[in-house]
């Protein structure tokens, strides 16, 4: 499976309270994308996914939007050493 990438972003902007987590569980889980999205302290969210290269790419620009009620400044990639992803989920935190 050399097509399965682990990517990570921090979107910044009206990110929390508005759904931003769930929708992104909800975008990711019919990809097949495991993973996490969670609130930071500073108001950003963290979302860390694992899947294949062109459902994370999907993603990826489904974030620059977000669900409706958000206002996403920016997309943020970040390097990211190898995580522990359980198999087949996404999580909210």
């Amino acid at each position: 499976m050399a097509d399965i990438e682990t990517r990570r972003w921090l979107i910044s902007g009206r990110v929390q309270g508005v759904f931003f987590r769930e929708s992104t569980r909800r975008e990711a889980e019919p990809r097949g994308i495991a993973g996490h999205a969670v609130n930071l302290p500073d108001g950003r969210v963290e979302v860390v996914a694992r899947g294949n290269a062109k459902a994370l790419a999907e993603l990826e620009r489904w974030l620059h939007d977000g669900p409706p009620m958000a206002r996403v400044e920016a997309v943020q990639p970040v390097a990211i050493d190898q995580h522990e992803i359980e198999s087949g989920r996404f999580r909210t935190g």
